[in-house]
């Protein structure tokens, strides 16, 4: 079997909506030129990137791009059903116009993500029974959304409801299959979680990935009491594959024998003034170039292939 892989990149290396103080100048033509530029033949949408489809397909074009995804802010813990998708459907229809190969579900209610004033000890946690109501809600609204032509990939992030193995184990227990699994690496290493154990219990469930590395010196340097997560954003704990402590030979290797095709991100929130995004899009470009070789997958761009 051969398998396909396509390379995308985050926006957030050059603009960091949480932390505008983080290229909060930098324009998004800046952001797509330098992803073009670097090899990437994709990239995720954010907070200036225009909201219709008339506005972003010619931008895209213009410099050779496809839409890969975007995250959705949901906050179906706490809210109803209807009013999700009704919140959502914009969205979706952005990304269908768009291509998009599915839609970044992080659930935002009670987030501490976006918080410099909560340490990371103090995000949302959630019982068992709790994540099953959720995970009956999700499922539902995750149909919608694969209804709709744009499957739902759901976010384990960092300050949220769903944050480490425990939470992820649950939640796929508590799903149904259309709620599919983002596989985000440095959000993994982060929460203590293990990438490989999560790939293990959970490949088929899997159906967007995110390479994010980590700083292994400054995530054992943080302050669980006192650090927020933009706390430890700011203080470098992230950066692309190939300038951390993550094996990414290992991981694309792993997700190979999964069976694994479709698109790997480069997405790690850093300061742009000290990560030049352009240079550091490079670092990660070649070293997955260099993983997806050894795993046998061959590379792709175009739409249809």
């Amino acid at each position: 079997m051969i398998l396909k892989a396509k390379l995308g990149i985050a926006p957030i290396a050059w603009s960091n909506d949480d932390l505008p103080q983080l290229g909060g100048d930098t324009p998004l033509s800046t952001c797509l030129a330098e992803s073009r530029e670097a090899g990437f033949s994709g990239v995720e949408t954010g907070g200036k990137f225009p909201l219709s489809s008339a506005e972003l397909r010619p931008q895209l074009a213009e410099y050779d791009l496809q839409l890969v995804s975007g995250w959705y802010s949901g906050t179906l813990l706490d809210n109803d059903l209807e009013s999700e998708i009704a919140k959502v459907t914009p969205q979706l229809q952005l990304f269908k116009d768009c291509g998009a190969a599915c839609l970044v579900y992080g659930e935002t209610a009670g987030t501490i993500q976006n918080r410099q004033d909560v340490p990371l000890s103090q995000r949302r946690r959630l019982t068992e029974s709790e994540i099953q109501r959720y995970g009956e809600k999700l499922t539902a609204f995750s149909d919608y959304c694969a209804e709709f032509g744009v499957p739902l990939a759901f976010h384990h992030h960092m300050g949220t409801a769903i944050e480490d193995e425990r939470d992820i184990d649950l939640l796929m227990a508590h799903t149904g299959p259309s709620v599919g699994l983002l596989f985000d690496t440095g959000h993994l290493v982060f929460a203590g979680a293990d990438p490989f154990s999560i790939l293990k219990k959970h490949a088929n469930r899997i159906n967007h990935v995110h390479t994010k590395d980590v700083r292994a010196e400054v995530l054992a340097a943080l302050d669980w009491q006192r650090d927020s997560f933009l706390d430890a954003v700011l203080k470098g704990v992230y950066t692309v594959p190939g300038d951390g402590c993550i094996n990414f030979d290992k991981v694309v290797s792993e997700l190979a024998k999964t069976g694994y095709q479709g698109w790997f991100v480069v997405e790690a929130e850093q300061d742009p003034a000290l990560a030049p995004p352009l240079e550091y899009a490079r670092i990660g470009y070649a070293s997955l170039i260099k993983a997806l070789a050894q795993a046998n997958y061959v590379l792709t761009e175009g739409e249809d292939e």
